[in-house]
C-alpha cells in the first residue's frame, strides 16, 4: 500500500507540473520528494534493486530541487528588503 501512495505521489507532481501554468516548486519538489521516500520503503520490503536507484536519484533531484528554491526564495527576499 505504502508504494501505490509513493506513486500516487508521484504521479500527482507531474501531472500538476504539466496543467500549472506557474508550479510552485516547494509542492512540485515536496510531492515528488514523499513519493520517492514512500517508493523506497517499498521497495526495502519488496526489493528491486533497479527500482531502487532510480527512486535514490529521483529523491536527489527533488533535494536539489527543493535546496534551490529555498535559495530562490531568499534571494528574492533580500531584494525585497
Amino acid at each position: 500500500m505504502v508504494g501505490f501512495v509513493g506513486t500516487a505521489c508521484i504521479i500527482a507532481a507531474y501531472a500538476y507540473l504539466t496543467l500549472s501554468e506557474k508550479p510552485n516548486p516547494f509542492i512540485l519538489h515536496g510531492t515528488n520528494l514523499m513519493g520517492a521516500a514512500l517508493l523506497t520503503v517499498s521497495l526495502i520490503v519488496h526489493t528491486n534493486w533497479p527500482s531502487l536507484v532510480l527512486e535514490g536519484f529521483w529523491a536527489a533531484i527533488a533535494i536539489f530541487g527543493l535546496a534551490k528554491a529555498f535559495r530562490s526564495g531568499r534571494k528574492l527576499q533580500e531584494r525585497e528588503a
